[in-house]
């Protein structure tokens, strides 16, 4: 009766979860990305919890199944059963109707069901059971069920078929693990010796992979952060069983930088034998998409249309190839006719190593946290420039809608949509002209008016894209954006903070206004601000293996385990420098405040300190500001003082073309002085070694403008954690400091000179925050020229 299966290759069965086995073997047809009210990851339980509580007492939740067939061991958690109606049942929540599910992905669903069913089977020993597959609807909260019954053996028979079609490929996993996994045992580090302090580093981050634990580590430029905590990580993953490793981003260079200390420590493979490690560069929608204007649907997008029919063999070639970085990953979907964004999707459940930026971990929608959940990874993650994470995280959980944005829709709006929109856009009115003074008004709650509005719109949009699904362009982008806001408002907390800011003021208007009346040219902000991401990301450490966050800027190490919602115990290394203290000559400029009030008269002899270090040491210097208009008057000051000395700026929105020329003019042999906004592009990722930057001048302590939000920001931070802790504006800001300086040395050869143009840097507060190695409690006065 059941399918014959091959002995297994192996004495140790490969472990398959139930989502894997029925997606790998019964996908079939388009794409279809098509526009439907999905429900988020958080509404999925709930509606999972609202079914069982209407099953009775004695209904059996998320319950493990698992059996041996042959080479595989499959294994998963089904739903739940009701042993009233000897009924299985597969609950899927949804927003809206289930005829909008496309055919292929319901086929899908009832695999996962049939499979569930003949696991729960050979469990409970039954002969014969019933299936009900139930589409949840959050927003109505009504059940619609589609129900099977099947004989055991006939389930059984589905079994063993697709068990039989996995076979294969989970003898070519099993074959390949055990490659990878001899190979990184006996991995070899890839350079003659460890560095100074990047021996230490890799200690800290095996430990932490050995005890499934959480890290903190600074550690400063140069000593080779990149492959110091790749190395170990790699190492462990045999003996820990780790799945994957994730290393994550804050910015672009990072990714080049892993691809490039992986391809070092993957080595070349010998002749003909696949790679043993396979490395996946993770790309984002808006960089992999080849058709933006097009839905993700086979009626739509060509790259859609058969893309599960043509997969099984971009897959096979992709993980024979192994290197997955951005060009590769293209070329394999371009070959296939397959949408490379997607197919990266698809392919990240069999690679080893997958690269990219952390709002794939970390983001509200990253697909990262729901593969490693539903399939079960022991994923651990290394975190690049950790220092940006808090602030990325902010982002992630903040969102904005102006008024202009409501009356662009609505001059797109359909006939059905509009009212909602206008209705929606006399509450933001209304609100913002209450707002106050021009700089904002932070509100404690969102008022129930506008909540009510948003809701209504967003509905409205729902339905409409509901009987659109093809649609693209900007009423969906608005769409996506209010649907943000409006998951935000929901979840308003402690964590955030609602801000309206009018400008200009905007009048009330009566409910019956009609459109006309709505004035055009005034526009207003009305924006959630996350100040305290860690709510959001607890969950999220919580199902990592382990995980490394590192940086030249960590400290204070309180700062990063607060805000981000590490845990507890999570571990702190401070790595020294790989080099001497003697090597980085460290002043200030006492007597010179650059305070907003202070800088008309403090300018000459900002300028003078800088043309005095320059004379006494020529070479190429950066010079770091608070803004651009501050930046623009110390450049003009110099230019006329002493136009013999070269000088270029960074400008407002450089294109990638003049970044790269701004960087050009820090020659070997070069002289002159780069202007620079502290915390922009320049002031951190930028590699200069030895003669290419001698030195650098911090003009500013890249504290914050004064305003009502820093105000709040400011004072929720100090109700959560305590006031003096600096976490809203000092500690921030000289961690942008430090980065900025971290320019300077570049490796244990370098020497170079950081002066600090601000008496203010003599204060304990400051001092504190800044590395102790650069003596500031015991340096010597410097007063400004």
């Amino acid at each position: 009766m059941n399918a014959p299966l091959p002995p297994p290759a192996t004495d140790a069965p490969y472990s398959v979860a139930v989502r894997t086995l029925c997606e790998f073997t019964a996908k079939q047809g388009d794409l279809d990305r098509r526009f439907t009210p999905s429900a988020t990851a958080l509404e999925g339980l709930l509606g999972q919890g609202l079914v069982a509580q209407r099953r009775g007492p004695d209904y059996e939740t998320e319950i493990a199944l698992e059996a041996t067939l042959g080479p595989l061991r499959v294994r998963g958690r089904a739903d739940g059963y009701d042993p009233r109606r000897r009924c299985l049942e597969e609950i899927k929540t949804l927003r809206g109707p289930p005829d909008e599910i496309p055919a292929n992905r319901r086929r899908l669903h009832w695999a996962q069901l049939q499979t569930y069913g003949a696991l729960f089977c050979r469990a409970r020993g039954v002969d014969e059971i019933a299936l009900s597959l139930v589409y949840f609807d959050i927003a109505s909260q009504t059940e619609t069920e589609l129900r099977q019954v099947y004989g055991a053996a006939e389930l059984e028979t589905l079994l063993a078929q697709r068990c039989q079609a996995f076979s294969a490929w989970a003898r070519q996993e099993l074959a390949h693990r055990a490659a990878r996994d001899a190979a990184l045992a006996g991995l070899a580090f890839p350079e003659p010796a460890f560095r100074p302090g990047q021996r230490d580093l890799a200690a800290a981050v095996y430990r932490t992979a050995r005890q499934r634990h959480r890290l903190l580590a600074q550690a400063p430029t140069g000593i080779g952060k990149t492959v110091g905590t790749l190395y170990p990580l790699l190492r462990a993953m045999p003996a820990e069983r780790i799945d994957k490793i994730a290393f994550l981003t804050c910015k672009n260079t990072g990714r080049l930088a892993a691809l490039e200390a992986l391809h070092n420590l993957r080595g070349t493979p010998s002749a003909g034998a696949p790679a043993p490690l396979r490395v996946q560069l993770m790309l984002a929608k808006e960089e992999a998409c080849v058709h933006p204007d097009k839905a993700c649907h086979g009626d739509a997008c060509p790259l859609a249309r058969g893309f599960y029919d043509r997969l099984p063999a971009a897959r096979a070639q992709a993980v024979a190839q192994a290197w997955l970085d951005g060009p590769a990953l293209r070329a394999v979907a371009a070959q296939h006719q397959l949408c490379p964004y997607y197919l990266g999707q698809e392919l990240l459940r069999w690679a080893d190593v997958l690269v990219g930026d952390v709002h794939h971990l970390f983001d509200p929608h990253g697909q990262l946290p729901g593969l490693a959940q539903a399939l079960d990874w022991q994923l651990a993650v290394l975190v690049d420039e950790a220092h940006n994470l808090v602030e990325r995280t902010r982002r992630m959980y903040s969102a904005q809608l102006r008024l202009r944005q409501i009356d662009t829709a609505l001059r797109s709006a359909p006939p059905a949509v509009a009212p909602a929109l206008a209705g929606l856009r006399r509450a933001a009115a209304q609100l913002l002209g209450e707002a106050g003074p021009p700089e904002g008004t932070v509100l404690g709650r969102v008022p129930e008016g506008f909540a009510q509005a948003l809701q209504t719109a967003t509905g409205a949009l729902a339905e409409h894209f509901q009987q659109q699904p093809l649609s693209v362009g900007t009423l969906l982008d608005f769409f996506f954006e209010l649907q943000r806001l409006q998951r935000l408002v929901d979840t308003l907390g402690e964590h955030s903070l609602f801000e309206l800011q009018a400008s200009p003021p905007t009048p009330t208007l009566p409910d019956d206004a009609p459109l006309a009346a709505l004035p055009a040219d005034g526009d207003g902000v009305l924006a959630v601000h996350n100040v305290v991401p860690a709510p959001f990301l607890r969950p999220r450490w919580a199902a990592l293996h382990s995980a490394t966050l590192f940086s030249a800027t960590l400290a204070p190490p309180d700062f990063a385990r607060q805000l981000l919602g590490l845990p507890d115990d999570t571990g702190w290394i401070d790595v020294p420098p790989a080099f001497p203290p003697e090597h980085l000559c460290v002043q200030v400029a006492d007597g010179l405040s650059t305070r907003y009030a202070h800088r008309r008269r403090s300018l000459q002899a900002l300028v003078d300190t800088m043309a005095r270090q320059f004379d006494a040491h020529p070479g190429n210097y950066l010079a770091f500001f608070s803004s651009f208009d501050y930046l623009a008057q110390a450049a003009a000051q110099l230019a006329r003082q002493r136009p013999d000395i070269p000088q270029w700026c960074q400008q407002r929105r450089m294109p990638e073309e003049a970044r790269l020329a701004f960087l050009a003019r820090f020659a070997p042999q070069g002289r002159g002085i780069g202007f620079a906004v502290l915390g922009g592009v320049f002031a951190e990722g930028v590699d200069l070694p030895g003669p290419l930057l001698i030195g650098a001048f911090i003009a500013t302590l890249g504290l914050p403008p004064v305003s009502p939000l820093q105000t709040h920001l400011r004072e929720r931070l100090d109700a959560l954690f305590g006031p003096g802790h600096g976490y809203a504006d000092r500690v921030p800001a000289l961690q942008r400091v430090v980065q900025a300086a971290g320019r300077v040395l570049r490796t244990p050869d370098d020497r170079g000179w950081l002066w600090l143009l601000d008496q203010r840097y003599r204060a304990p507060e400051v001092t504190a925050l800044l590395p102790a190695w650069w003596g500031l409690a015991d340096a010597a006065t410097h007063p400004a020229a």
